[in-house]
């Protein structure tokens, strides 16, 4: 019996870990299933296909690819499953992730691809995306994910609280 996972996390390289490792934590701090890969659309178009068959195997529900230059990863994983496919644009060129950001969002009509920021913003976001989906069918996930939020609410008031006692010290 082969290992469930609910998420597949692809990038175009091992250098785009830096960036992707936020995607992973934050879907780690959710207790989500998830498998790590490096595979290029373009250099290795086979292997890329084998790692979306395999995941869809597992039981994936959502696919995260990231990459940088106008490596088009998330499109040529979009066309060839029905998973929903989240587009992480990494900068990776002179052009500061704005090709990569282009290749991503600009898809033809039929094949879609949810598109995040450039960089670890957005690879936060794919991740919390992917949870969002998932919590559609899973109240449990969908509690945890209303209380992430709730925490997030109290760190910012507790920085405003912060703030207006330095304010107060003046």
């Amino acid at each position: 019996m082969t290992e469930s996972i609910d998420v597949l996390l692809l990038m175009g390289s091992d250098s785009d870990w830096e960036v992707m490792a936020e995607a992973s934590r934050i879907l780690q701090q959710f207790s989500i299933a998830h498998e790590t890969r490096v595979t290029s659309a373009h250099r290795t178009p086979e292997r890329t296909v084998t790692l979306i068959r395999k995941a869809e195997a597992k039981g994936s529900k959502v696919i995260i690819a990231g990459a940088g230059a106008a490596a088009h990863l998330a499109g040529v994983v979009a066309a060839h499953t029905t998973l929903p496919v989240i587009g992480v644009p990494l900068n990776a060129t002179s052009l500061q992730g704005m090709d990569a950001l282009l290749a991503t969002v600009q898809m033809p009509a039929g094949i879609p691809v949810a598109t995040m920021s450039i960089g670890k913003a957005g690879a936060a976001n794919a991740a919390l995306f992917a949870i969002q989906i998932m919590a559609l069918s899973d109240e449990k996930l969908a509690d945890t994910l209303r209380q992430y939020r709730r925490q997030m609410v109290e760190k910012v008031e507790a920085k405003d609280e912060r703030l207006q006692q330095k304010r107060e010290q003046r």
